[in-house]
Formats: structure tokens, C-alpha cells, sequence
């Protein structure tokens, strides 16, 4: 054999073998609902794990926002073609908790695949929305956030108002509201982004008023809505009369931000959003930015309460091989270490879902750099959760948002008062909570 043949073969070997070792790492895909800064956030976390170590790949994918990722997870898994990793909103964790033999829970994960995972290192306002009933952590905590205020500081410097000093209850909201209007500073005095996340989750959360029984659907698919009292219909009520004097803007039916444009325009002077808004809101408002809790009306007793979380965890699907799975345990590990979550945090505004995070950030200097940036953290630990106010449980509640938000635009447009369109409500997401639970026993 002549030396340029063994030459060759030589070449080709090992051009093989570094061919072979280029796709030893085990890929994972991850279904994620976040575009805009928060996308580009996540894609930074998943290439710095990526880099990290060489054995594991995760191939983040963005599937639309959290219904439409949700939406097509279920019709993938229905095809065989389902991610490992799937980003799920909270109001989906009913759902998702009832999706026999479609979920690998977390915690059964992380034992099998002998990676650490400590259910006391993560913050109870989290542990709590995404346990069963024997306390066992189901999905992996990772963006979970809380809604908040943001308002234009420069807006209320012209109008006449102390920049300082966010309103603190409804009443002086509309108060600032109408100074704002009157004086020409703004056309409008707030408006709000996610309205049954925010003008009744939350709300209700704040004055620790139920959405149903059975502690919210904690205890058992046989819970019934039943937020069709007076604080509601007060409240839906007093939106449109604000509406019709300019202290409030609707920004339609939507479960999204589509309110958002509205105060980065400085159209209105108060926004109400997710707390992980602040990475956008950061990026895209030309202005002086200040920070306030939820309001809440002065004459409910035990108000302020607490807000619940919104935001979402990452669920692991059935139907993939071990070396899979070890890398999705893997990467959750990283995603749990105290660098990363207070990193995550302090970038985005969502809340540090560990313990360890919330710790590194206060040693880090960041919330006294970052004014406001505790608000979500400060709301979310007003009080000892309740009852009432420790989150929500309730099959199908994606499509129950959608009637809620339906119900809220009949009160914005004057086809309903607010408690014909809570009584609305109610009857239509109890029909399909009956419809969840007879599809589930």
C-alpha cells in the first residue's frame, strides 16, 4: 500500500472520529412562548449552558405566545412529534396536571436522573402553585412573575404630581388619573395590559376575595367559579366610567400585552403589566420610568393582601430515550443555580425563584442600584397567603381567561353592567369546568 493511500485512510479517520465526537452531544428541543427582549434573554441562558459543558445541546424554538405554544404542544403530542421541554403559563398548570401519561413531573426527573433538586430552596409563593396535593413539584419553576405598575415619572412631574409617590388605592389612582388628563400632561390616566389577570386574579388576590371554591380549585376539579360579587361588578363597573372621562384606556379582549404601545407613547401615564415587563418597558420607554404595587380600594377590610404569580414553568414530555431526559435534568440543573436565577431576575423582573437568587441579588447591590425593582417581591410577601390569594387551579382556565376577557369588553362598551357580565362569566366558565372534569374522571 503506497504512503499516500495510508496517508489517505489516516485523513479519514480522523476526520471521522472528530465528525463522530461533533455529534455526541444529546439534543433536546424547548418549546418557549418569549419573544422580543425576554427571547433574546433566554437564547443568551440556553448557548451559555450549551457552552458550558459538551455533552448536552438544547435547542430553544419560539412557538407564539403561551396559548399558541401550549395549543401546538397538544397537537404535536398527538402526532409523536412533542419538544422534551415545554413552556407552559400558569393558568395551564390544571390542564397540564390532568394530562395523563403526557408529563415526566420534575421531581420524579431529577431523582431518576441523580441530579439535585430541593423543593425547600425555592421561593413558597412559587412552590405552591405547582405542587400536587402531597407536595410534589410537578414542573420546573423558571419565569414566574407578578403585575404591577409602572408609570411615566416625567408625566406626573407635568401635571403636578409628586413623581415619587405611586397612588396607592384605586380612588387616589383615578384622582391622579383625572390631574394628568385635566392638565394636558397625558390623554389618558392608565391603562392595563392581561385585564383578567390583572382586573380579576389579582384583584381579587389583593382584597382576598375567592374565585371559586375548593380554595380557588386546589381542592378538587369539582370547584365552581363564584367572583360574581360586588367588589367585581364595583370594579368592572368603575373601569368604564373611567373609560368614558379618560382616566382609563381598555386595550381590547386580548390576553397579551397590546396595551403596552399605549404608555411607550406616553398616550397614558400608568401602565399596568407583568413585572417581567421591565425588560421591555427598560428598552423601550424614552422617559423616566417609576414602579408601584397593585391598588386596592380602601374600604374592603384586610386589603392589601398579596398579588398571586402569572408567568409560566417548563414541563418535561413523555415519549423521549434516558440519555434525553438526562440532558433536560442537566440543563435544569443549571437553570436552578444561584448565578443563573439572579442573573435571570435582575435582567428581566421576573421574580428569583430560589431563596439563593433573592439572597444574591440583595448581596449584589441590585435593588438599591435599581429602584422599584423589589416591588413584585415586596407584593408578592405583603402578607401570608390565604385561601383566596395563594393562586388558582381551574381546568380549561385558558378558555375561561378568554370568556372573562369577552365579559370585561361587554362592560367597556356599555352592552353590560359589571355584575350582568360577572354573573356571565361565571355560568360560562362553570360549563366549561364541567366539561374539564367530565373529561377527566
Amino acid at each position: 500500500m503506497s504512503r499516500f493511500t495510508l496517508q489517505t485512510i489516516a485523513v479519514g479517520v480522523a476526520t471521522a472520529s472528530i465528525s463522530l465526537s461533533a455529534q455526541a452531544a444529546t439534543e433536546i428541543s424547548w418549546w418557549h412562548a418569549m419573544g422580543g427582549e425576554l427571547g433574546g434573554i433566554l437564547e443568551e441562558i440556553t448557548q451559555d449552558f450549551n457552552e458550558s459543558q459538551d455533552d448536552y445541546q438544547v435547542n430553544p424554538s419560539y412557538r407564539g405566545n403561551y396559548s399558541e405554544t401550549m395549543t401546538g404542544a397538544i397537537a404535536a403530542f398527538r402526532a409523536n412529534e412533542q419538544p422534551h421541554i415545554l413552556q407552559v403559563f400558569e393558568v395551564g398548570t390544571g390542564t397540564m396536571m390532568n394530562a395523563d401519561g403526557a408529563i415526566y413531573p420534575v421531581y420524579e426527573l431529577m431523582e431518576e436522573h441523580g441530579r439535585p433538586f430541593d423543593r425547600e430552596a425555592f421561593l413558597p409563593a412559587v412552590v405552591g402553585y405547582y405542587t400536587d396535593t402531597d407536595g410534589n413539584m410537578l414542573s420546573f419553576p423558571f419565569n414566574s412573575s407578578t403585575p404591577i405598575m409602572y408609570y411615566n415619572r416625567d408625566v406626573f412631574e407635568e401635571a403636578g404630581l409628586d413623581p415619587e409617590q405611586a397612588p396607592e388605592t384605586w380612588e387616589e389612582l383615578a384622582d391622579f388619573s383625572r390631574q394628568i388628563v385635566e392638565s394636558g400632561a397625558a390623554s389618558c390616566g392608565f391603562t392595563s395590559s392581561w385585564p383578567s389577570w390583572v382586573m380579576l386574579e389579582n384583584l381579587s388576590a389583593m382584597h382576598d376575595s375567592p374565585l371559586g371554591t375548593l380554595e380557588n380549585g386546589f381542592g378538587g376539579m369539582e370547584t365552581e367559579l363564584n367572583f360574581n360579587n360586588e367588589l367585581v361588578a364595583r370594579h368592572w363597573d368603575n373601569l368604564h366610567d373611567w373609560q368614558e372621562e379618560n382616566v382609563f384606556r381598555w386595550g381590547g379582549p386580548g390576553t397579551g400585552p397590546d396595551s403596552e404601545p399605549m404608555f411607550y407613547s406616553q398616550d397614558c401615564a400608568i401602565f399596568f403589566g407583568s413585572s417581567a415587563s421591565r425588560a421591555d418597558v427598560v428598552a423601550n420607554a424614552d422617559f423616566e420610568v417609576g414602579y408601584g404595587m397593585l391598588p386596592y380600594y380602601a374600604d374592603v377590610d384586610g386589603a392589601p393582601q398579596n398579588s398571586i404569580i402569572g408567568g409560566a414553568t417548563l414541563w418535561t414530555l413523555q415519549g423521549h430515550s434516558d440519555e434525553e431526559y438526562d440532558a433536560v435534568a442537566a440543563f435544569f440543573e443549571y437553570l436552578s443555580q444561584p448565578e443563573v436565577q439572579a442573573a435571570w431576575h435582575q435582567r428581566t423582573g421576573y421574580l428569583p425563584i430560589t431563596q439563593a437568587a433573592w439572597d444574591l441579588s440583595k448581596e449584589q447591590g441590585f435593588y438599591e442600584e435599581n429602584p422599584g425593582s423589589d416591588i413584585s417581591l415586596k407584593q408578592m410577601t405583603l402578607n401570608e397567603p390565604t385561601e383566596n390569594s395563594k393562586g388558582l387551579r381551574f381546568g380549561n382556565f385558558v378558555q375561561i381567561r378568554d370568556v372573562i376577557s369577552e365579559e370585561m369588553e361587554a362592560v367597556m362598551t356599555g352592552d353590560k353592567s359589571g355584575q350582568e357580565a360577572a354573573d356571565d362569566a361565571v355560568q360560562r366558565g362553570n360549563d366549561l369546568l364541567r366539561d374539564f372534569e367530565e373529561a377527566n374522571q
